[in-house]
């Protein structure tokens, strides 16, 4: 496979802006549409979500999506139609497969601060899958070092979805470095949540993200004095 690469910068993202949400979305989402931006393998939307107090999407369906929200900041309120009921807070990561369909609620239960969330959709491996609802702390992730929040048999304590994907998350200290070795036929998805790495030739700041196909290692250098948040999918392609 040739090797293929794109950076997208944090400010060529597609904006959806309301009194109560402020989201940047690294693929076509709604309204918003880029025939060159439609998804990576699986993945096909990353939203970049600031939900102010008290706001949030009311009760809404969806079908055959594997639907992940990971929260920065704050608290998100979960309601569906599964009878499932919760509050994630910061830290947390919430899984919820669609399958044949389901109706939910998100909401920031707070009336003073703003939640901070990625909420992140990739499609399942197949369709008409029975909805599936799950919630999970983010355990012993030590700084430096690769933590897996997604996979498809729930490995290393992992949260299991319906996809050949795995979500690796780490927290790279200043002036450190760390690789990630992937197999043949298979894609990466970069997306910093917070300071910069040096990846690939390129500095990647704050809401930047890269993917890179026909690779079979990415590495990633902290060459800042601020700790770095990232997130990296391994995707079949």
């Amino acid at each position: 496979m040739k090797t293929q690469i794109r950076v997208t910068r944090a400010a060529e993202r597609m904006r959806s802006k309301w009194d109560w949400l402020d989201s940047y979305h690294s693929f076509s989402f709604g309204e918003h549409y880029d025939p060159t931006r439609m998804g990576f393998g699986s993945l096909r939307v990353v939203n970049d979500d600031i939900i102010g107090p008290g706001g949030g999407f009311p009760m809404h369906p969806h079908r055959d999506m594997e639907i992940v929200s990971l929260v920065l900041k704050g608290e998100l309120e979960h309601a569906d139609s599964m009878g499932n009921g919760r509050v994630i807070q910061a830290g947390d990561i919430q899984y919820m497969g669609a399958g044949t369909g389901v109706r939910h609620s998100e909401f920031n239960p707070s009336s003073t601060e703003p939640t901070h969330l990625l909420q992140i959709w990739l499609q399942p491996g197949s369709k008409g899958l029975e909805p599936q609802y799950a919630d999970q702390q983010i355990h012993g992730r030590e700084a430096n070092q690769w933590k897996l929040l997604l996979s498809s048999d729930g490995r290393e304590g992992s949260m299991k979805i319906r996809q050949d994907a795995l979500l690796y998350s780490v927290e790279l200290e200043a002036n450190h470095s760390i690789e990630h070795v992937t197999a043949a036929r298979r894609g990466l998805w970069l997306f910093v949540i917070e300071g910069a790495v040096d990846v690939e030739g390129a500095t990647l700041g704050a809401g930047d993200s890269l993917e890179v196909s026909g690779v079979d290692s990415l590495a990633l250098l902290n060459s800042a004095e601020q700790t770095a948040k990232v997130i990296l999918f391994d995707l079949a392609l």
